[in-house]
């Protein structure tokens, strides 16, 4: 039962606190849309999105009217097209592109394989594609999963998508590199995740389903205002209690989005997404803790509690919680973010450091231009072992801005926000990668 009092809360946090929807995400299975020629498919795929998902866009609107929360993306997530491709995937990436156009959402995603054990030909073909394909597409996005608590890490696709990141960014130098914000590198990747870049529809999904994911870094830092020099067990009950009155509403938008598209309701995703915007910032909560920029000594654990606390909290307000569900910690799309790292305060390894404690991993970072392909796989390596090692999701999406050196700035506009050019460790790693092959996965992936 939805009190009054539970109303003007959620009305306070848009008009004060940026409180928003992030997003509608609509999963599609494109499993029946393989044909005999990828050109067939691609009809098949336009055919299957489009149908399926011709009232997203009209339904999110209306909500948003009648509920009076703004729902600032609708995106659809399909099967990995990976796994229905055959020698052109290209022409099923154009068509998906098409598809997501001619029903109005912001973003699809699925342009991706899951290859943390191996590689098919189809996948290993798709790859090869996807510069081509990111630098031809506005809506498009896609991931690869390279690595799993269960299998190990597949280190011959950790050096393909080095080269993949490194290339797509030279097809997009007019954009700074642009093409590469949509691209995600995952290990242990989520079948039910609504946000960008990473969202596909798994295997073991529904035909179709709705996926939301909230968002309220505002909300969060405006009720830490009022505990100010409270210890830490008043700190993490305030931010408990707000991610309960987050979730809250995002239960409520995905229940009747859900009912109105007449498929099933999937999973609320908890995670705070930051944007650029002043006042809706991760870093800017972890300062209000009593950090003077994020990036200072203490930085991790702030951001541990504050992960874990909206877990706590928003996992009893919903009934179904899924996809990521923590604190993101993009560069470009923060603005605390971007003033630490503009300062020097935070650095990639600080970064690292970071996503051992929260959601996903080094998000939305650009770094120098002729930042090598290898230097890319290594930082890949990098996150896909905390990943696999700690039993969670991590994942990599940088920019190496072509033309661009450390302190150097690039904007992407949008929620992509914009972001200074961040040194890379210049130490040589190219034996270590090109060694290929799969580290193994620790001994703790042995459950049966």
């Amino acid at each position: 039962m939805i009190e009054v009092s539970e109303i003007l809360q959620t009305i306070r946090m848009v008009s004060e606190q940026h409180f928003d929807i992030r997003t509608i995400t609509m999963g599609i299975s494109l499993l029946d849309c393989k044909k005999n020629t990828d050109r067939e498919t691609a009809q098949a795929v336009y055919d299957k999105v489009t149908r399926l998902a011709r009232d997203l866009v009209r339904v999110g609107g209306e909500l948003e009217s009648e509920l009076g929360v703004p729902i600032v993306n609708k995106r659809i997530s399909v099967t990995p097209v990976g796994m229905i491709c055959g020698d052109d995937p290209v022409a099923i990436a154009m068509a998906l592109d098409e598809a997501a156009g001619t029903v109005g959402v912001n973003f699809i995603g699925g342009y991706g394989a899951l290859m943390h054990k191996g590689a098919t030909r189809a996948e290993e073909t798709l790859l090869d594609s996807m510069p081509e394909a990111f630098s031809k597409t506005a809506r498009l996005c896609g991931s690869v999963n390279v690595g799993s608590t269960r299998s190990g890490i597949n280190m011959d696709a950790v050096r393909k998508m080095g080269q993949v990141i490194k290339r797509t960014a030279e097809l997009t130098a007019d954009t700074d590199g642009f093409g590469c914000a949509k691209i995600v590198v995952f290990a242990n990747a989520v079948e039910d995740n609504p946000f960008m870049a990473g969202a596909f529809h798994g295997v073991g999904e529904p035909e179709c389903v709705v996926n939301v994911g909230v968002s309220g870094p505002g909300v969060v830092q405006r009720a830490l205002r009022e505990v100010r020099g409270e210890p830490f067990d008043v700190v993490a009950e305030t931010i408990k209690r707000t991610a309960f009155k987050i979730t809250r509403v995002g239960e409520l938008v995905a229940q009747e989005a859900a009912k109105r598209l007449g498929v099933p309701f999937g999973i609320v995703d908890l995670s705070l997404a930051p944007t650029p915007a002043r006042g809706d910032s991760v870093a800017y909560i972890l300062q209000e803790m009593g950090l003077e920029m994020t990036g200072a000594p203490g930085t991790t654990a702030a951001l541990a509690m504050l992960n874990d606390m909206v877990k706590k909290g928003g996992v009893m307000a919903s009934s179904h919680v899924g996809g990521l569900s923590g604190a993101f910690i993009p560069v470009s799309e923060d603005i605390g973010m971007i003033e630490a790292a503009q300062a020097r305060c935070l650095t990639i390894e600080k970064l690292e450091a970071m996503t051992c404690v929260c959601s996903v991993g080094l998000d939305m970072i650009a770094i120098p231009g002729d930042t090598s392909a290898n230097a890319i796989a290594g930082i890949i390596a990098d996150e896909a072992a905390i990943g696999m090692v700690n039993n969670k999701t991590t994942a990599v999406r940088v920019i190496p801005a072509p033309g661009k050196k450390a302190g150097d700035t690039v904007n992407f506009g949008g929620l992509f926000g914009f972001a200074p050019v961040m040194p890379v460790n210049g130490a040589k790693n190219d034996a270590f990668i090109e060694r290929g092959g799969r580290i193994p996965a620790p001994l703790h992936s042995l459950k049966n």
